[in-house]
């Protein structure tokens, strides 16, 4: 699946500019059952490269089901074991409002661009 990265793209400095990011993790379009076990494996990867947060792109992501659901409570739980936050970036409204529907939202961390914030708050 070429959607994934196999490998962790090196975080930015500390004092890269706010503007621009850097994600561990790119997840694909489709974060369900079919792709869950590629995604862990990424996921793990990425987490023992790094010491710093694990920070997920989730600009892509338009479905997803259980399985994915489970797959980011899992890391969450195992980020949290170790000190760090699993951070999900650039979450699209659909992805928002399955996350507040299942209350993840309160749990999860998330990294809204402000387009996005705005829309999430209604405004």
């Amino acid at each position: 699946m070429s959607e994934l990265n196999p490998l962790p793209r090196i975080p930015a400095p500390r004092s890269a500019p706010v503007s621009r990011r850097s994600f561990d993790v790119v997840l694909p379009a489709r974060l369900d059952a079919s792709t869950v076990s590629e995604v862990r494996y990424s996921l793990q990867i990425a987490l023992d490269a790094t010491a710093d947060d694990l920070v997920v792109d989730c600009a892509a992501v338009e479905l997803v089901d259980a399985a994915g659901l489970g797959l980011l409570v899992s890391t969450h739980r195992r980020c949290q074991q170790v000190g760090r936050r699993l951070v999900l970036a650039d979450p699209h409204p659909p992805l928002l409002r399955l996350l507040a529907v299942t209350r993840l939202r309160r749990v999860l961390h998330l990294d809204l661009d402000r387009d996005r914030a705005a829309l999430a708050a209604g405004g």
